[in-house]
């Protein structure tokens, strides 16, 4: 057991990442935070999502800047925003993920989920999946705490470090579909994977060490991980 207490940890991010971009969730949720700016901020609908917008490229987290810069209940954004999307009826299982996670050797590496959302959004969206027997904890962005703290923040990486039991962040991997998160993950020392989707435009720069467009080439770039066929 003293092995398995030390094994590399693999993060992967949930929203965009163990679902693909194309189930629009994301545009579901920008549709909500517009709202949600429109209605607490006073705003016009313009306005509303050029804000959101610019606080999303500054923070990564569209709900950080209300919170730094409008006293925004975040507990009430996300009853009112990631809580109130109409998952079930867009999300489904998919076996081939549950497939690459059960292909993953958890005796020589720790499988863990990384998230900016508050933990009621990213254990539904596992559910959903059928795969949340699949990983061994998740670190979440924790609406209710006194200091607010998300990726690509360097104490968000440490925070999963701990939370996960990883001191070495050369034992850290990460994936995930965020350019600016996984830039920071690399900085601190992570192996991240960029993941882009087939219908974005790659990057003119690299994010990170590696870059790829299905969440079935970590089997490629980690194989360390993966059990022998």
């Amino acid at each position: 057991m003293a092995s398995l207490a030390h094994r590399p940890v693999l993060f992967f991010d949930i929203d965009n990442c163990l679902y693909p971009k194309s189930t629009q969730v994301h545009r579901l949720m920008s549709d909500l935070i517009d709202a949600y700016f429109e209605t607490h901020l006073s705003l016009s609908q313009a306005d509303a999502n050029q804000l959101h917008m610019r606080y999303y490229k500054e923070y990564g987290l569209a709900i950080e800047g209300l919170v730094r810069h409008h006293k925004v209940d975040p507990l009430d954004y996300n009853t009112k925003v990631d809580d109130a999307l109409p998952l079930e009826g867009v999300i489904r299982p998919n076996p081939k993920l549950r497939k690459m996670l059960q292909d993953l050797d958890t005796t020589k590496v720790k499988p863990w989920l990384l998230t900016n959302a508050y933990i009621s959004h990213g254990k539904r969206v596992v559910e959903l999946l059928e795969v949340d027997d699949m990983f061994e904890g998740i670190t979440f962005c924790d609406y209710g705490a006194e200091k607010f703290v998300c990726k690509p923040a360097r104490e968000m990486y440490e925070k999963a470090m701990r939370e996960a039991g990883v001191k070495d962040t050369g034992n850290c991997f990460f994936v995930d579909d965020s350019f600016i998160n996984c830039k920071a993950a690399k900085e601190l020392g992570w192996t991240a994977a960029h993941l882009i989707d087939s219908t974005e435009p790659e990057p003119t720069t690299r994010a990170s060490q590696y870059q790829i467009n299905d969440l079935e080439e970590l089997r490629d770039i980690y194989p360390q991980f993966f059990k022998s066929a």
